[in-house]
């Protein structure tokens, strides 16, 4: 919602109060969210809830769009921008959920959730739930495909989203691109801390190291320090602030896009 009209419609929704109930889903449903606070959590409401009216949500295969749905995937959303802006889902109309994993027509592999080019995310409601609920392990559905919303945002997804600055791009492409490499390479440091799906092309790589930034950082940071640098510079604010603590663990690579 670019433009004038559209900051004065966000300014209007502002103003509206959150619904209590809304808070309640938060309290129990986003792991995440009771380690905001202060300054920061009134903006995250803020922010939550000029997504959820600003957006549509649709259910897909039977799928009932709740208040929970609703409330739990745009706090996956605003996790990403609670430093950035809302500007960055500009782009973004719709959110279409499915009540199982799905798949594409003539195809077996199961996707949990995709991007697509035209202003919609589509995303398993299970997928979302499990990465809600192992917060460490590096998979995270809805924060996967927000990034891929993100890197979108300025007209194409490369792994490279709007930065802050013209002089944050050539740090960026440089230890954006070598980590890519590596993990391509099957470096096994970077393996510990990223999933193999990044390796895919620079999209996904960018996808997948911010799932890992914001649920393993402390790894991260020990690890591959230079990349949450990058992405912290990024990002802004420390994303400790929401996972205080990691724990290595598998995960599988199903289809995201």
């Amino acid at each position: 919602m670019p433009g004038l009209l559209g900051k004065l419609r966000r300014w209007q929704l502002s103003r509206r109060p959150i619904p209590e109930k809304w808070l309640a889903i938060l309290e129990e449903s986003v792991p995440f969210y009771p380690r905001i606070s202060g300054e920061s959590k009134q903006r995250f409401l803020e922010m939550l809830k000029i997504f959820i009216w600003e957006k549509y949500f649709i259910g897909a295969g039977g799928m009932m769009i709740t208040d929970e749905v609703r409330v739990v995937i745009a706090a996956c959303a605003v996790r990403l921008v609670l430093h950035l802006d809302l500007s960055y889902y500009d782009r973004l109309t719709e959110i279409v959920v499915y009540p199982y994993v799905y798949h594409h027509q003539d195809e077996e592999v199961a996707v949990l959730g995709e991007a697509r080019n035209w202003g919609t995310v589509v995303l398993s409601w299970p997928a979302v739930l499990q990465g809600l609920a192992s917060p460490n392990s590096g998979h995270e559905t809805a924060t996967h495909e927000f990034a891929h919303v993100l890197d979108r945002a300025d007209g194409v997804f490369d792994g490279t989203p709007k930065l802050r600055a013209r002089a944050d791009y050539r740090p960026w492409a440089e230890i954006m691109g070598r980590h890519y490499l590596n993990l391509r390479k099957g470096d096994p440091l970077e393996g510990r801390v990223l999933r193999q799906y990044g390796a895919i092309n620079e999209a996904e790589f960018f996808a997948v190291a911010t799932e890992a930034y914001f649920e393993r950082p402390e790894l991260m940071r020990e690890l591959i320090p230079d990349l949450y640098t990058e992405l912290q510079a990024f990002y802004g604010g420390d994303p400790g602030f929401f996972e205080s603590s990691f724990r290595e663990s598998g995960s599988s690579d199903n289809q995201h896009m």
